[in-house]
């Protein structure tokens, strides 16, 4: 079993180092992701087996946000993560580097569709 090729929504909730959370979609495909929400978009590449994955993925703001300071607001952002996945879904849990401070942060993902 490897990490279904498909179209998923994620939950990303942040704590330690900064408090935050989002909500979008994301795309696994073959080692590869790429989605977004609604002021960042995101890449990056992902390995799985046996139930486990890890990978790294970088943040890109493409939207400022007017009224609100998101934490990762104006930089690009390294993120890596480690976790479970199954037929329907998967977690991780990894480490933002926002400038010289760690975030901590878990993600949900439920996929919805073949791609």
């Amino acid at each position: 079993m490897t990490v279904t090729n498909g179209l998923y929504t994620i939950q990303i909730e942040m704590s330690d180092g900064g408090h935050g959370r989002a909500h979008g979609i994301i795309v696994l495909r073959d080692g590869r992701l790429a989605g977004g929400d609604s002021y960042f978009y995101y890449t990056g590449s992902y390995t799985a087996e046996r139930g486990k994955w890890r990978g790294e993925l970088i943040t890109h703001e493409h939207t400022k946000s007017s009224g609100a300071l998101p934490l990762f607001g104006g930089r690009e952002v390294t993120c890596g993560f480690s976790g479970s996945y199954s037929p329907d879904g998967a977690q991780v849990q990894g480490t933002a580097l926002v400038g010289k401070t760690s975030v901590l942060f878990h993600a949900r993902l439920q996929f919805l569709s073949e791609f």
